[in-house]
């Protein structure tokens, strides 16, 4: 199998799961218990807690552990209207699912506004339509802002600095989706105008069912989970230890390598795009802007009969990308994302990359395209 589709999930790293394994077979015991076994199970919580926060530049009591990206933002919006008493929620279009759905149930549940702001012919938001909207909300009612660091489907990156201090300005509260960032770019969060942040340690080589969630330590929610007293009283149920250290330690490994995984990533995606040209002149990229993730190539063809079928084609071929994001596939219209930013017909194709992907497995890729589209 040629896997070309790392923005869905990567694989584990083989020295993230060697940090895991004691974990579940010699100290297995409860964090909360007072034995030895569970004393040594809460300490390497903690270590590992202490080590995230070093990495992402924060204090430890501001990361919260959780089961991925999807619970952390479900946590911080809920939290928003539940506890915040936010009467606005401001998002993006081509948000995550994760928010978009929550974001709209809360508007069904609660006297909650959601709106949605305008985008760029790139991609990016629309900073000066997001800031009249962040104004306007703010002097009404409480307000929460969430938008997304980088779309998982076309990369493109926001500057969340920039809508940070817009928020700031006006008192909101401010949610960003780091589920395609951390890990793969220098991240410090304490200099970020951010109030939370969600991130999932199995897009960064680590373990799947492990997220991680920011809440500066300005600002305060009630949790999501209820029951025990665990994460600080944030997240109620027994921790997932080898989880929660194979989050750690991924991301200690990724921030070693960040810089030459991303210069090899941008290298094949450079590569991929040049090859795509040559062989499939009508082919076009889903957003001009350069300002995206390093690896993420998203690619739109002209919708066929050759093109209809690409995906299951290709992965009959042992080839493994995406049209868009893997939380979506197979759903109902195809991609909203794409759909948002593209009005006619096409055929999308998320090709991205990781550390271990080589220049062959992209010929590979070529090669199978070639033969489909002849």
């Amino acid at each position: 199998m040629v896997y070309l589709d790392n923005a869905a999930t990567t694989a584990l790293d083989p020295r993230v799961l060697e940090k895991m394994l004691p974990y579940f077979t010699e100290v297995y015991g409860n964090p909360s218990a007072i034995h030895g076994m569970g004393r040594s199970a809460r300490l390497a919580i903690e270590e590992s807690r202490k080590k995230v926060a070093q990495l992402l530049v924060a204090k430890p009591a501001e990361i919260f552990f959780t089961s991925c990206g999807t619970e952390s933002t479900n946590t911080v919006l809920q939290a928003a209207v539940r506890h915040l008493g936010c009467k606005h929620i401001i998002t993006s279009p081509i948000e995550h699912h994760a928010t978009l759905h929550t974001a709209e149930k809360l508007g069904e549940e609660f006297d909650v506004q959601v709106h949605l702001c305008k985008h760029q012919s790139n991609g990016e938001v629309d900073y000066e339509d997001l800031k009249i909207l962040i104004e306007k909300c703010a002097a009404d009612a409480k307000t929460m802002v969430s938008i997304m660091h980088a779309n998982n489907e076309i990369g493109i990156i926001n500057d969340i600095e920039r809508i940070g201090n817009i928020v700031d300005e006006n008192g909101a509260f401010f949610h960003t989706d780091m589920v395609q960032t951390v890990g793969h770019v220098d991240i410090s969060l304490s200099d970020l105008p951010v109030h939370f942040a969600s991130a999932s340690a199995h897009k960064f080589h680590g373990p799947k069912g492990k997220g991680m969630l920011y809440i500066c330590s300005t600002k305060k929610i009630e949790p999501f989970l209820l029951g025990g007293g665990q994460e600080r009283n944030m997240r109620a149920g027994t921790e997932d230890v080898a989880g929660i250290v194979g989050f750690a330690r991924a991301l200690e490994l990724s921030l070693e390598d960040i810089e030459s995984e991303n210069t090899h990533c941008l290298n094949l995606k450079k590569y991929c795009w040049e090859e795509l040209l040559k062989s499939i002149p009508a082919i076009k990229k889903s957003t001009v802007c350069e300002n995206t993730l390093s690896r993420v190539l998203s690619v739109l063809l002209p919708h066929t009969s050759n093109t209809e079928m690409l995906q299951m084609s290709l992965d009959i071929k042992g080839i493994a990308v995406s049209g868009g994001s893997a939380c979506s596939s197979g759903a109902l219209g195809g991609s909203h994302v794409i759909n948002f930013i593209q009005k006619d017909a096409c055929v999308p194709l998320r090709i991205s990359f990781s550390k271990w992907n080589t220049k062959k497995e992209v010929d590979e890729l070529i090669d199978a395209l070639k033969s489909l589209l002849a």
